[in-house]
């Protein structure tokens, strides 16, 4: 008899759950997003990102059961993300996640997100893709990996402020752009000089595999608003000027991930760089890395543009830990942070 797995996802502001059988097809992937919730502020509210998971988690649910076209009852497994994430966000699903495998009698199975968003290239490519660099840049993460194998990732480096992601939808606030970020900063930066502004490209000489964008969004900051104590006023924002600085603030942070994945893979050795999470949409980011790697004669897999962001169908490397027989107990709780192995 076919085996089906449930994979349910609420880490952040997406509510979302994935049907996929034992030869890895995703039969459903249905994601109920929370944009129109947060735009007015800007960012995610993690209270009210929880009670949307709450109203939406069974709905959402049901329909991917019911676009799989099977039943509850045909499941062997019920897999959750647990980590990292917000911690209302996360007890939802995994509430949701414990209550279906006790009721079914079927393996719990336990998901770091950042290992899923990772996975979803070896999805995408459909054939093992490991040992590789994995790079996790989103609006939370924006963390390099050593990956010997899919459950196997070690962290080389990450953010120690601001994720990427957060870069761009604090950017974009500061230059009255739309929420999220991510798109309305590359919108406007196709009209504009990206290298009109010399903003900062922190640790970019530097051997550690680390990165910072609170400074860079701080400069964006005062071309914007001014230096605080300085008497002479920034210039009128204008189109142009918007254009100008998000191509110039796009080029930065585009420079920073591309040369510190190039350090990663020559620190490494590996011949392999896969890319998920949010801001791997970004064209820009696409062509350059790609650029990259054409010049390292690495192999670059970077996750479709419906797996980069928040999304259940990335849970299918549960099916790994089911083949292994890694199951979690039923009083399992959620792991809010960053796990540094």
């Amino acid at each position: 008899m076919k085996k089906y797995l449930l994979s349910i996802e609420s880490t952040c502001d997406e509510t979302a759950a994935a049907v996929i059988d034992e030869n890895y097809q995703i039969l459903s992937s249905v994601v109920s997003s929370q944009i129109d919730l947060h735009k007015k502020y800007g960012g995610v509210v993690p209270e009210i990102a929880a009670r949307a998971h709450l109203e939406r988690i069974l709905p959402v649910i049901d329909e991917a059961i019911t676009q799989a076209d099977i039943s509850l009852q045909n499941l062997s497994a019920v897999a959750v993300a647990t980590q990292p994430g917000l911690v209302g966000s996360l007890l939802v699903g995994v509430t949701a996640a414990k209550t279906l495998a006790m009721l079914l009698e079927v393996p719990l199975i336990s998901i770091d997100h950042i290992a899923a968003h990772i996975y979803a290239c070896k999805l995408h490519a459909g054939e093992d893709v490991f040992p590789a660099i994995g790079l996790v840049v989103s609006g939370g993460h924006t963390n390099l990996y050593d990956c010997q194998s899919a459950l196997d990732l070690k962290l080389l480096g990450s953010t120690i402020d601001d994720a990427a992601g957060e870069a761009f939808d604090k950017v974009a606030q500061i230059l009255g752009l739309s929420y999220p970020g991510g798109p309305a900063i590359q919108q406007a930066a196709k009209q504009g000089n990206p290298k009109q502004f010399p903003f900062p490209r922190s640790f970019l000489k530097e051997d550690r595999l680390a990165f910072s964008f609170s400074g860079l969004k701080t400069a964006v900051l005062y071309q914007t608003q001014g230096q605080p104590g300085a008497n002479k006023q920034p210039p009128e924002l204008t189109p142009t000027r918007i254009a100008d600085i998000a191509a110039s603030f796009q080029q930065a942070v585009v420079d920073v991930l591309v040369a510190k994945c190039k350090q990663a893979i020559q620190k490494t050795g590996h011949k392999t760089l896969c890319i998920g999470g949010g801001v791997a949409a970004n064209t820009e980011f696409r062509t350059q890395m790609e650029t990259m790697c054409q010049g390292e004669n690495i192999r670059l897999i970077i996750a479709p543009m419906k797996y980069c962001t928040d999304n259940a169908a990335m849970g299918a490397i549960a099916w790994e830990k089911f083949n292994a027989k890694i199951f979690a107990p039923l009083d399992l709780d959620p792991t809010p942070g960053l796990v540094r192995a």
